[in-house]
């Protein structure tokens, strides 16, 4: 990289990608080509930046300069301007919206300002398919020290003084699941790597090995020889194409320099990587059916005990960590488990990774410290709330997990005090809520996903789940009664209690939460025949006011069922016979003179 001057880092992840942040490094490059400085400036495809809201996004590197929303035709004045002249295109910049300044270096930006990155260090920062890049950033070094340095014992006590705590979801204590693996003997043990991101509104993993995948084979790497294995599966959904190809690239590189492969560091261990693929059924993501999957058996989770550290793949000894504990490793062997431990609280040590999304201004990727409020997170980083509507929850855990509202904005965001209003901190998605969504139409859509994902194979989770989509239905249909209240609440008690996994244990947390929460809007549904919000089609209508109606017929041309009925400045009428709910006339009318209710 010294042989250059400039170097023009560019995201490469899905998002960017899918707004033609390809077809802007492909214009790039050619504009430097015709300036004829393609020994002086590099332009480098990074992993996500993580500020999605604004891709794509260029960072000039050594200047600082953080461009969004580069679009390919940019291309030409960044070269000409930036490159060549020294004067940074001002409109490219990202303006900051209450003080409308323009900020040029990413720290300076508010959505940056209060995260910490670990899992994501390098994300945005190297090419994640060149190695050298990973090496220069330390990369490898963690893998070296442990393997000269410490013994396997050593190494797990390392991880167990960090206090890191699984990233997937249920927050069990990593080093201890090492430490279990370890203990139980056999010819053979396998490291597994869970990528099977599900939950909707989820990109942590992907976007970590789509950025950095040499950061998770380091760390798979000392895992196996903490707990005395020499191989390891990486299952990884197949809708993820980039990140399957981006660690294929990275897995032939590392085996090329020696550093997966037989007699690492001259050591005598010897460790490999493979990749299994998954068709995209929620359920894998609980450990024993993944395995199950890795196998090539069905997908179905089954009874602990014996846990996977007892008998897992092949009935070996497993252990399983997902992509973002992974990429917590090896900054924990170079920096020091105390380091670590320095950040976040006191049980739920570190940082974590979440996909923010739904009715927020700055959607994206997020690593911030554990015990950062939710406010902090939606407000400070998120911007807040899109078209400057009222908050009325956010959703984590993803369809695990359960609705927060206004009133615990404000609790830390630990696995304890997640866990103890009624949500859980999940594999990190954040799904932010404003005064237009309808809860129970919301729980209605987590339901509808998870009774999908079922295996179908314990009758609670099969039959329960099934009736209870079944009275949500119900209730959005303007059937509902109180008794179908009381009937959701007993039901989703009994599956959680007796469900086989997590799926099952976890899917009416939804609903529970919605129930417990906004009670008033189930109430609205079941006694009113009313949706507050206007979401459930069943419980709502348009009508045209009198009064504020100019008879434009903009509603009549744009109705696709011809249902509005009147001539030009005469008021018109809906048909509410043939209108069909589709929003239409409601959102075309520039005088508000439609009304829904």
């Amino acid at each position: 990289m010294s042989n250059f001057r400039m170097h023009l880092l560019v995201c490469g992840g899905t998002g960017c990608t899918a707004s033609d942040s390809l077809t802007l490094v492909k214009m790039l490059k050619e504009s430097i080509k015709k300036h004829e400085i393609t020994n002086e400036v590099e332009v480098v495809v990074t992993g996500c930046f993580g500020f999605c809201e604004k891709g794509p996004i260029l960072k000039v590197y050594p200047d600082n300069v953080f461009y969004v929303t580069v679009k390919p035709e940019d291309a030409e004045e960044i070269i000409t301007e930036h490159v060549i002249k020294g004067r940074m295109v001002e409109r490219l910049l990202y303006v900051e919206p209450n003080t409308k300044k323009r900020l040029e270096g990413q720290k300076s930006i508010p959505f940056y300002k209060k995260q910490i990155r670990i899992a994501l260090r390098n994300c945005g920062f190297i090419n994640p398919e060149d190695i050298n890049e990973y090496i220069a950033a330390d990369g490898y070094q963690a893998l070296a020290k442990c393997l000269t340095e410490m013994s396997p014992d050593e190494v797990i006590d390392t991880v167990v003084q960090s206090g890191l705590r699984g990233r997937g979801g249920g927050g069990y204590p990593t080093g201890l699941k090492w430490k279990y693996t370890r203990q139980n003997q056999s010819d053979e043990k396998y490291i597994i790597c869970n990528a099977d991101e599900g939950d909707p509104g989820a990109f942590m993993d992907r976007s970590i090995l789509e950025g950095d995948p040499h950061s998770v084979l380091e760390a798979m790497a000392i895992a196996g020889y903490a707990i005395g294995a020499q191989y390891g599966y990486i299952y990884i959904r197949a809708e993820y194409p980039l990140a399957i190809n981006r660690l294929e690239i990275a897995i032939k590189q590392a085996r090329k320099l020696g550093l997966l492969g037989e007699d690492i560091f001259s050591t005598g261990f010897n460790f490999n990587i493979g990749l299994r693929y998954g068709a995209g059924a929620f359920v894998c993501g609980e450990e024993t059916a993944l395995i199950h999957s890795v196998e090539g058996k069905r997908g179905e989770p089954s009874s602990k005990p014996p846990f996977p550290a007892q008998r897992g793949v092949w009935d070996k000894p497993s252990c399983v960590n997902n992509v973002e504990t992974f990429a917590n490793i090896p900054p924990i062997f170079l920096k020091g488990p105390a380091w670590f431990k320095s950040i976040g609280t006191e049980k739920s040590p570190g940082t974590k990774v979440f996909a923010l999304a739904g009715k927020v201004n700055n959607v994206g990727l997020v690593e911030v410290p554990m015990g950062i409020t939710l406010r902090e997170v939606i407000y400070d980083i998120g911007g807040g709330i899109k078209n400057n509507k009222k908050f009325k929850a956010v959703q984590t855990g993803g369809p695990s997990g359960g609705c927060i509202t206004k009133e615990n904005l404000d609790i830390p965001i630990d696995y304890e005090s997640l866990n103890s209003i009624g949500s859980m901190m999940g594999s990190g998605g954040m799904i932010v809520m404003d005064e237009d969504n309808c809860m129970v139409d919301i729980a209605k859509f987590y339901l509808e996903f998870t009774k999908d994902e079922s295996c179908g194979k314990c009758t609670p989770c099969r039959i329960g789940n099934t009736r209870m989509l079944e009275i949500l239905e119900k209730i959005t249909k303007g059937n509902g009664t109180e008794q179908d209240l009381k009937d959701l609440v007993e039901l989703g008690d009994v599956i959680k209690d007796t469900s086989l996994c997590g799926l099952g244990q976890t899917s009416p947390n939804p609903v529970l939460s919605t129930l417990h929460y906004f009670q008033d809007e189930y109430l609205a549904h079941v006694k009113d025949k009313h949706c507050p919000a206007g979401v459930c089609q069943a419980l709502f209508s348009f009508h045209i006011l009198p009064e504020k109606c100019v008879g434009c017929t903009a509603c009549a041309r744009i109705c696709p069922a011809h249902c509005i009925e009147g001539e030009r400045k005469v008021v018109h009428v809906i048909d509410q016979s043939r209108c069909i709910k589709c929003s239409a006339c409601y959102n075309t009318c520039k005088f508000n003179a439609i009304e829904k209710g």
